[in-house]
């Protein structure tokens, strides 16, 4: 069997799905980019998608809700200098299109640039990070539905005071298409599945919830009964544990970070503000100090999406370069911002792979993949062992920043009190707040466990929601501000 090479593949598909069935080739999407750029413009693009979509979701023991959904698309975008003219239809046609062009070239009205011949074209380069399977079609109904149920028997028998299970299954087939007025032309075929598990506890009339789950890109067959138990014992666990939680005490104290989710914390307190649109505003508490150290020694702060499988990971973004591994803190020291098109283009930089959007409804704008912390040379036990009196946060709910000040605030999920290096009692309530470029000099220790997350981060920004990655190595920084209720 001939097959050919992953980026024409992918480009073949997205031209099965989202060119000819409409009558549409590139002919058609090349004069479109022409009549835009009879006005002047710096950058013009068209991005084409389709997504297809199902949910399932288990409650009291039956599947109470099932969802499928088909999304389809068209987004053609305009850039002079930082302004930004944007249209976008879910009729995918001719008409449509030319439409689209002509509301968005007017952004270079002013300045007329009579015929301009759009460029060659060129495919982008990529990386072939996951399968273009259909990750819906990888199992059927019934087993879906069996999967489920199995989850919600493993609850139940794990311990006699869960007395409720909750599951949830989503998959998703997206491709998408990007073709720029320089002449490159790029797609991706991205599948996404997650699989979600939440427990309620009760005991002596107190109730306590614990939530857990995984996924990524790749099929559902990913869930076997070995990795689904897994994620049942951590969800029954943390119920369990919060049963017999504490209030928590209050008071700027030393906090160890658990490994994997807790990088949620990077994410949000420092990861946002690398972001090159708030950078290149002036908005951002880390602007204007590349080259500056911005955190203690020993920390290095990466945004890949180029890790295989991976929820954030992307073959290229959605202006249609390929992604990277950008290294954004090396040793303490800042190196380099994370860009879209625009911003790298105003800023005098290259892209960095991380212009991404929600769907072809919104424009991109730069944006994380998988953000992380390189791991150091101390083990887990010896970080919670140096902690006097302080707190053990191993995993966080939810949790909010301020990008101008850097300013936040998080909720954990499940966190232990430590006295003399000793874990004394699970606590409940706790909620850490401090300032990221600050909390990042506060570093301490670092752990040799840096881990991932599951797979199941969601990134908010402006009204749009993108799957992401997180991770670190348990942490140790001193001097948090810890609300508590005790």
């Amino acid at each position: 069997m001939i097959s050919r090479e992953p980026t024409l593949e992918r480009l073949g598909i997205a031209r099965q799905l989202l060119l000819e069935p409409f009558g549409l080739d590139e002919t058609d999407l090349a004069k479109t980019l022409t009549e835009i750029k009879a006005h002047k413009v710096d950058e013009a693009d068209l991005y084409f998608q389709y997504t297809r979509s199902e949910g399932w979701s288990l409650e009291e023991g039956i599947v109470k809700t099932g969802s499928f959904s088909i999304d389809q698309g068209l987004g053609v975008r305009a850039v002079s200098g930082e302004k930004t003219a944007f249209a976008y239809s879910d009729d995918i046609s001719k008409a449509s299109l030319m439409d689209a062009a002509r509301t968005v070239r007017t952004i270079g009205a002013a300045a007329k640039g009579g015929r301009v011949k759009v460029a060659t074209r060129k495919v982008a380069s990529s990386r072939s990070l996951y399968g273009g399977l259909d990750p819906i079609a990888s199992l059927n109904s019934t087993e879906k539905v069996e999967l489920l149920g199995r989850i919600e028997q493993m609850g139940r028998a794990k311990d006699p005071r869960v007395i409720q299970v909750m599951a949830g299954l989503a998959s998703e087939y997206d491709v998408v298409m990007v073709v720029r007025a320089d002449g490159t032309l790029a797609a991706d075929v991205r599948p996404l599945v997650r699989l979600s598990v939440t427990v309620i506890a009760e005991q002596n009339g107190r109730r306590e919830v614990g939530s857990a789950g995984g996924g990524g890109r790749f099929g559902l067959g990913h869930f076997d009964d070995v990795l689904a138990q897994s994620y049942v014992d951590e969800a029954v666990q943390c119920a369990l544990t919060n049963l017999d939680a504490r209030p928590a005490p209050a008071g700027e104290m030393s906090v160890v970070l658990g490994s994997g989710w807790p990088g949620i914390l990077l994410h949000e307190a420092i990861g946002h503000g690398l972001e090159g649109d708030f950078n290149r505003k002036g908005s951002s508490a880390f602007s204007g100090r590349i080259g500056q150290r911005v955190a203690a020694k020993g920390v290095t702060v990466l945004d890949d999406g180029t890790i295989p499988d991976r929820r954030g990971s992307i073959n290229v973004d959605d202006e249609g370069n390929p992604s990277q591994s950008n290294v954004l803190i090396e040793d303490g020291i800042l190196k380099g911002y994370i860009q879209d098109n625009m911003n790298a283009r105003l800023m005098g930089v290259k892209p960095t792979g991380n212009g991404r959007r929600e769907s072809y409804a919104h424009v991109p704008m730069p944006r994380m993949t998988n953000t992380y912390m390189l791991g150091g040379d101390r083990s887990p036990e010896e970080i919670v062992s140096s902690l006097k009196k302080g707190l053990y946060a191993v995993n966080f709910g939810g949790g909010q920043v301020d990008i101008t000040s850097g300013k936040f605030v998080f909720s954990t999920s499940l966190a232990y009190w430590v006295e003399n290096g000793k874990i004394q009692y699970p606590v409940k309530g706790a909620t850490l707040v401090g300032n990221g470029p600050d909390a990042l000099t506060r570093v301490s220790l670092i752990g040799n466990d840096m881990k991932l997350d599951p797979g199941v981060g969601t990134c908010g920004k402006e009204g749009q929601s993108v799957p992401v990655g997180v991770g670190q190595p348990t942490l140790r920084i001193d001097g948090l501000t810890v609300g508590g209720t005790a």
